[in-house]
């Protein structure tokens, strides 16, 4: 562990990016750096030699750091995560400023071990804190790649924001790669990217309306659907629900779907607070910590969340649901 850290660092936002291989991700990232809106960012990539920045761009270099003109820190993650930000941060704390971090998953990697860390590292809470999940799906061969290998299909899961790359090669393929993708992950902002230059601005959008469940969404998507061997169901609850059920809720779709609950995702109805939404999101069977919406924008309060995973359906899920409540109802009265 680096020792020179400050120990009232504020913590910065991090951005992970992933994608399956060829699906444009560097030709993004290669797009953010050169942007001069995002000088104060930083990003963690696998290598520098495969985004190819521009020598002209450069303007000051070590073993595994590069600075660029326009203001934008890269640094080459060598295996340990933890180091990387440790790294950036003692930049940061020495004068090289940035307001957000944006880290590279490898294209066959898995985010969820990663997506893990920054949630419940404690010491890497203390320097991050995780912002947004963006994926890059490649609009040719987007398709085959979420049949053929698992991986794809579980980056989708995961994401908040999905761009759909090389849509201006062949336009015919968006509609059905869109429609496949909101099958596994109905709640994602889905749009289109070419050449790096997406439709809307990745950071535009705040944490509150990513973790957000949309009302629309939950109607269109309130059965089960099936790709592969992910699907995701969405349940829906008007009335309040006990802070103990929701626990307990909780622990038992851990306990017994364990890696099969790949994603979950909503806001509930509280007994407890009423007038306040709470927000939860869990990623393979690993809770975040509880928050809280200021309220609820005008909309009918209601719990409403979404599951992305394998094994289970929504007549059981509601099914463990009604049993838990009748269970601390008894022990209640």
């Amino acid at each position: 562990m680096i020792d020179r850290l400050s120990e009232t660092i504020d913590a910065v936002d991090i951005t992970v990016l992933s994608g399956f291989l060829g699906s444009g991700k560097t030709t993004l990232i290669r797009t953010l750096l050169e942007r001069p809106d995002l000088a104060r960012t930083a990003v963690i990539i696998n290598e520098f030699g495969e985004i190819g920045l521009d020598h002209e761009l450069i303007e000051s270099s070590e073993e595994d750091l590069v600075e660029l003109s326009t203001g934008c820190i890269c640094c080459v993650m060598r295996g340990d995560l933890q180091e990387a930000i440790e790294r950036l941060m003692v930049r940061q704390q020495t004068g090289n400023v940035f307001d957000r971090i944006i880290l590279e998953t490898t294209g066959l990697a898995d985010p969820g071990p990663i997506l893990h860390s920054l949630i419940y590292n404690e010491y890497l809470k203390s320097l991050v804190r995780l912002d947004r999940v963006v994926i890059t799906v490649d609009a040719l061969s987007g398709l085959n790649s979420i049949a053929n290998f698992k991986e794809c299909p579980q980056q989708i899961a995961l994401a908040d924001i999905i761009l759909i790359t090389k849509a201006d090669i062949d336009p015919t393929n968006v509609d059905d790669l869109r429609r496949e993708l909101r099958r596994i992950n109905p709640e994602a902002f889905i749009y289109k990217s070419n050449f790096g230059m997406t439709e809307v601005d990745l950071f535009s959008l705040n944490r509150q309306q990513i973790e957000k469940v949309s009302e629309n969404d939950i109607d269109e998507h309130s059965h089960h659907h099936t790709h592969s061997d992910l699907h995701s169901i969405s349940l829906r609850r008007k009335q309040p629900i006990k802070a103990v059920t929701l626990t307990l809720f909780l622990e038992t779709l851990a306990q017994v779907l364990g890696q099969n609950l790949v994603r979950l995702k909503g806001i509930v109805y509280l007994e407890e607070s009423l007038k306040t939404p709470a927000v939860i999101h869990g990623v393979q069977h690993v809770f975040h910590p509880m928050s809280w919406m200021a309220d609820w924008s005008g909309e009918a309060p209601e719990t409403r969340l979404v599951l992305i995973g394998r094994k289970f359906s929504l007549n059981w899920v509601e099914a463990v649901l009604e049993t838990i409540e009748e269970e601390v109802a008894q022990t209640i009265s």
